[in-house]
């Protein structure tokens, strides 16, 4: 799945991703959009994000 893609999906802009793939803090509600767009469940965040 290409980045727009993803931004797509989750409803969040492709500068969101790019500022997370950079390591920048983002919001919870944030990361689940992108969690359940990637078909993962809320508990795969920490393996996701590694936090």
């Amino acid at each position: 799945m290409s980045k727009s893609e993803l931004a797509r999906e989750a409803n969040v802009s492709p500068i969101t991703l790019t500022r997370i793939e950079e390591g920048k803090p983002c919001r919870l509600e944030t990361k689940r959009k992108i969690l359940l767009a990637l078909g993962y469940s809320l508990s795969d965040s920490k393996k996701i994000f590694g936090e």
